[in-house]
């Protein structure tokens, strides 16, 4: 059953577009956010975002975060989710090349575009960021949470 479990956190990542990104700031007030992701290996998710965002200042406060994608479009009891812990940070360095590598291949292959390096720096108005998934969880056939390793 863990194989289907990690098979079906695999597909509901794949299948989706957008996360919903939830980050709390300094004082521990919840906010969510709905990014578009692109992801290496199931673990890591990038995303460009405006520094100045409300999840972006939290996450520069606070860099624990909890990630869910679904889909929205599922009927009523159909759906499946996919439930993250992760601790996120702006990507700065070396380690940018990479992760545009990884973003910009998911954007092209769902007809956006290349994101290059001159889009996520100064003066540039976007930043690269990314959340690291500790723990994963996935919904069963009986509507439970259960640990995963995708």
């Amino acid at each position: 059953m863990t194989d289907d479990l990690s098979a079906r956190a695999r597909t509901i990542i794949d299948a989706n577009l957008y996360m919903t990104l939830g980050t709390a700031d300094e004082t521990g007030r919840p906010w969510a956010s709905p990014v578009y992701f692109a992801h290496a290996d199931y673990r890591e998710f990038v995303w460009v975002s405006k520094p100045g965002a409300r999840h972006s200042r939290n996450i520069a406060a606070r860099p624990e975060v909890g990630i869910v994608v679904f889909d929205s479009h599922a009927p009523i009891n159909a759906g499946g989710g996919m439930y993250m812990s992760a601790t996120a940070e702006e990507i700065v360095g070396d380690d940018r090349e990479r992760a545009l590598a990884v973003s910009s291949a998911r954007s092209v292959a769902h007809g956006g575009e290349v994101v290059g390096l001159d889009d996520v720096q100064a003066p540039a108005e976007l930043r690269l960021y990314r959340a690291t998934a500790s723990e994963h969880w996935v919904l069963d056939d009986r509507d439970y949470r259960q640990p995963v390793s995708p």
